[in-house]
């Protein structure tokens, strides 16, 4: 699908990373109206924690992504916008974590699921993109050897094995014209100790659920599913009829599941579940440096409302479930749709 920006408007690269002290002074001009908008999700840990929980969590959050450091992007939109990944970061598994659950040896991070969540004035949307969906990667520097590479037709995933958060984070614009505001990532580790936190996710399935690659072997009925177990049943698609959106159509059941898990009041109100959550959550959780602690219970509010009937659920419309490239099956965006639901989220408007 050709990028909806005009070419040209992206840097030939990622720019240095910044910490803590590179925050915007102009996110911190806004803090206070982000403190007040967010004060009832807010409430709710200082109820469990006080001031000390927020100051820790706070204190915790890992912002490695420096989302001013990316160049020339494209305007921004009406909203909020925010990119959700699930990585296959082994960071925190040991060997014997990794055996357990199934993961493999392999190094670095590659994406399991990437979602686009909306948030404004018209509700709330979350949008799947198929990791294997075929897309423009823009210029870019590879951060390892420093070689330069032109704009060229790959999978979104092959964007963050290849430039990490920064060059998937720029693919997602180029591609979508949607500017990203915040960006928010967890590794295998974060979600396997979420789920356990919660004491494991109800999902009842119409038929047994069995791959050999993420270790899925879950009988047809309804069922708690632990850590490991959640982790298998989201990575699978092998017996999926429309393998990556089959899996996409099942990581979104499954966070409506967790977020309706994590939400109850007997999850929100005994700190032996809500503490080992949060903290499950931030262990490997990798966020942008203008995302603060009120920034990152916005994006969890507008999670549980996409998942609990508050908002909308959406797959990126798709032409060709099994497009044939040189990089192998791909999914080919249906283009004419796809623009009309982008446009959208870039003016706030509810997506037809």
């Amino acid at each position: 699908m050709p990028s909806p920006a005009a070419p040209g408007r992206y840097d030939s690269g990622p720019g240095p990373r910044g910490g803590r002290g590179s925050r915007n002074p102009r996110r911190r001009a806004g803090r206070g109206r982000r403190y007040l908008r967010n004060a009832v999700v807010l409430s709710s840990v200082l109820v469990l924690g006080g001031a000390g929980t927020y100051v820790w969590a706070d204190t915790r959050l890992n912002q490695e992504v420096d989302l001013g450091a990316l160049g020339a992007r494209v305007p921004a939109g009406e909203g909020t916008n925010y990119l959700v990944v699930g990585s296959d970061s082994r960071e925190g598994l040991s060997e014997q974590d990794r055996k357990d659950l199934n993961t493999g040896s392999a190094e670095g991070r590659r994406t399991d699921s990437v979602i686009l969540l909306h948030t404004g004035a018209n509700g709330t949307t979350m949008l799947s993109l198929p990791r294997d969906s075929w897309v423009t990667l823009p210029p870019y520097v590879d951060p390892d050897t420093g070689r330069s590479y032109r704009a060229a037709p790959d999978k979104l995933n092959a964007a963050f094995s290849l430039g990490g958060p920064d060059l998937l984070v720029r693919t997602v614009e180029r591609n979508t014209g949607v500017r990203i505001d915040h960006y928010a990532e967890i590794g295998f580790a974060g979600f396997v100790g979420v789920v356990d936190a919660v004491g494991g996710v109800d999902l009842c399935l119409d038929r047994p659920v069995r791959d050999k690659d993420s270790g899925a072997n879950l009988p047809a009925g309804c069922q708690t599913l632990d850590g490991a177990e959640a982790l298998a049943f989201v990575r699978q698609r092998k017996q999926e009829a429309r393998g990556d959106l089959g899996r996409t159509r099942n990581q979104q059941r499954f966070l409506a599941a967790l977020a309706r898990k994590a939400a109850t009041p007997s999850t929100l109100a005994d700190p032996s579940k809500s503490l080992p959550t949060l903290r499950a959550g931030l262990d490997t959780l990798i966020v942008d440096d203008g995302t603060e602690l009120p920034d990152l219970m916005a994006l969890f509010e507008a999670m549980r409302k996409a998942t609990g009937g508050g908002g909308r659920q959406l797959n990126v419309p798709v032409a060709d479930p099994d497009l044939r490239t040189p990089k192998g099956s791909a999914v080919k965006w249906d283009e004419r749709r796809a623009r009309a639901l982008f446009a959208a989220l870039r003016e706030d408007r509810s997506p037809r």
